[in-house]
């Protein structure tokens, strides 16, 4: 086990799953999960949907096997994805289970990765992959995970959501002419929907790295990585290193965009209330709700209590 900053043993797992499986039943699948999950100490959201589900969650080692055994229980979850982690401390601070149309919202109707998917490249083989000069790779993440870090030599979509990648794909790629196509995201579920999509668009090889930057950056030692830089993650510990260690990066509450250490050194950055990619843009409520609520995680801080609307931007 890695150590915390603190010195403590990490002792909470954060892990990732996900699954593309018809849940013809997924409304009522809802209430049973999340009281599961409360029993179980276990926090972080869980998305369902009709096409499977999708998430992250933290609980004690004994939390997340209980979790993950009870899915299980269910033979549509044989097949369940999952990546771990650990740190000190919960990543997350409430218990939460929600109903979507999509786990994970491409937008564009028939695209079902249970039926049809590209081909699985294994972290340990994806650098083979890479060095093929006939591979157009591309980061299927959205602009600010991308600014934070990716593998050389990949081409950055600069959208904004995943809504906006089939576009990306139809205005600068032509399948007559890029036969190779390989893609990757942060834990694999993106990348299913995004090679089920480009399969319907004609393209022929489509490859995808399976697990995701997370799997990889776990299985490839950091002296034979194609990665730079670190990994946004969707938790509050806002992005990893390579040896999956909490990053130097804390997040804008106003915004939500992640900043770095220079962020935080500018004279537009106020913790918890405004940074250098907002403090000249926020819509007045939202940067009065961000102040109120900097207010209420300084209070609870002082108190030393859990402040479960936002992270404490004044760690170390």
């Amino acid at each position: 086990m890695s150590q915390a900053s603190s010195g403590a043993v990490d002792s909470i797992v954060v892990a990732a799953l996900y699954q593309f499986v018809t849940l013809e039943d997924y409304v009522a699948l809802r209430e049973p999960l999340r009281e599961f999950m409360c029993a179980c100490g276990i926090k972080g959201t869980l998305l369902l949907a009709e096409e499977g589900i999708n998430g992250t969650v933290s609980g004690s080692r004994e939390a997340i096997d209980a979790l993950l055994a009870w899915l299980k229980r269910d033979a549509r979850f044989e097949g369940l994805e999952h990546k771990e982690s650990l740190c000190a401390e919960h990543p997350f601070y409430r218990t939460k289970v929600k109903l979507k149309k999509e786990i994970v919202t491409l937008g564009v109707p028939g695209i079902d990765p249970s039926k049809r998917v590209g081909t699985y490249v294994e972290p340990e083989q994806w650098n083979a992959l890479l060095d093929d000069p006939e591979v157009l790779l591309i980061d299927t993440r959205n602009d600010y995970e991308v600014g934070i870090g990716t593998f050389e030599g990949a081409i950055d979509p600069r959208t904004k959501s995943f809504r906006e990648f089939p576009e990306f794909v139809r205005s600068h790629f032509d399948p007559s002419r890029h036969k190779k196509v390989a893609m990757f995201c942060t834990g694999g579920i993106r990348c299913e929907k995004a090679s089920s999509f480009m399969l319907e668009e004609g393209f022929e090889e489509v490859y995808h790295l399976k697990g995701g930057i997370l799997k990889y950056l776990e299985a490839v030692p950091e002296a034979e990585s194609k990665w730079r830089g670190e990994c946004f993650v969707f938790d509050n510990r806002v992005t990893v290193k390579h040896d999956l260690s909490e990053g130097e990066f804390d997040q804008c509450h106003a915004c939500r965009r992640p900043v770095s250490v220079a962020d935080r050194e500018s004279p537009h950055y106020t913790p918890g209330v405004s940074c250098p990619h907002c403090w000249d843009n926020l819509p007045e409520k939202t940067r009065q709700g961000a102040i109120e609520r900097q207010k209420q995680i300084e209070l609870a801080r002082l108190r030393q209590e859990p402040h479960p609307i936002g992270r404490d931007p004044r760690r170390g």
